[in-house]
């Protein structure tokens, strides 16, 4: 696996150019449940931004959200932040060794921990991220959802029996890459594999099944409308609360699919709307459900008063806060018409 990732791994990825722990925990954050093709530019436009753990301390987190706008599962955000507060308060800015220590930091769990002291202090440590669960579970014939408890159990005790004695950089990137570019999920290049001649799925020929995959349920479906409310050529974003869906972002005002526009602006805001209209729908899909969104446009009276969790911009200049990505969708096709 080591001479493998010496050869053929990937080594020239924006945060492999040092081993910097706050370049390569920042990485291992984006890349949950993010393609390496789609983190790399926000990777740069971030480290741009925050080139180092105390800057991005002293950071408002309305900043850092809109770095982050259209990635994805804020939390990450949000958590990022909180902990290089934390670093900055607790060991004085510098990031600690310890996977332990980094578990106790917010968004850090087990195997991110593991990879940022494997990759940035050398400490020979076992991940278990998605491509490496991928690798265990075809090579050692490991049954069974990776989601499960027992099966994810199983598979840290594989990634942990496999730990080299040596190079615990090249070998922890190398199990990433492995995942990524060969044994990939779907059609894995079976015949470029280091490690093809003992892997139980490639002789057995049951690559298509394992890992086994997550047993499937219907997505829920939920039906809102979105308004757009607009005053002299200005926008209103509100501040969603810090918890739940887009916590922290700055979205438009939602109410349930049934509900009339007018009324909520009246009541909610004290707002009266001169016109309105139903824009086309367009829909979002979560990891939990699928929103379908009814935008309403609606041209309203002169206000007269404004929350502090309330803003008003041009859509031009909407489109630099940080936005849900249908949000930003909307906003985008406002400011196009």
């Amino acid at each position: 696996m080591i001479h493998w990732q010496q050869r053929h791994g990937r080594s020239a990825l924006p945060w492999q150019a040092s081993r910097d722990p706050y370049r390569i925990w920042l990485s291992e954050i984006m890349l949950q449940q993010t393609q390496v093709a789609t983190v790399v530019p926000y990777f740069e436009r971030f480290v741009a931004r925050f080139p180092d753990l105390a800057t991005l301390a002293a950071a408002h987190e309305d900043e850092v959200l809109a770095l982050w706008s259209g990635l994805g599962y804020y939390s990450r955000a949000r958590n990022l932040h909180a902990a290089a507060r934390a670093v900055a308060e607790r060991y004085d800015g510098r990031f600690p060794a310890a996977p332990a220590a980094m578990e106790q930091l917010p968004g850090i769990g087990r195997s991110t921990a593991a990879a940022i002291a494997a990759l940035a202090f050398g400490q020979r440590c076992a991940i278990l991220d998605g491509n490496v669960k991928r690798v265990l579970a075809r090579h050692g014939g490991i049954d069974g959802w990776p989601g499960d408890r027992k099966v994810e159990s199983a598979l840290w005790q594989l990634a942990e029996s496999r730990l080299p004695g040596n190079a615990i950089e090249a070998y922890t990137q190398g199990m990433m890459d492995l995942g990524a570019l060969v044994c990939t999920r779907g059609r894995p290049a079976c015949n470029a594999c280091p490690v093809n001649a003992d892997c139980t799925a490639h002789n057995q020929g049951r690559t298509a099944e394992l890992p086994t995959p997550r047993p499937r349920k219907t997505l829920p479906e939920r039906q809102v409308q979105m308004l757009l409310l607009l005053d002299r050529g200005e926008l209103m974003l509100e501040k969603r609360p810090a918890r739940g869906i887009w916590g922290g972002l700055w979205s438009l005002p939602e109410l349930p699919s049934d509900s009339d526009p007018a009324a909520l602006c009246r009541d909610r805001y004290g707002f009266v709307a001169q016109s309105q209209h139903a824009l086309p729908r367009l829909s979002h899909s979560f990891t939990h459900f699928r929103l379908h969104i009814q935008p309403v446009q609606m041209r309203l009276a002169p206000r007269l008063t404004t929350s502090p969790d309330q803003i008003w911009l041009p859509p031009a200049d909407a489109l630099n806060a940080a936005l849900p990505a249908p949000v930003r969708k909307l906003v985008t096709q406002l400011e196009n018409a």
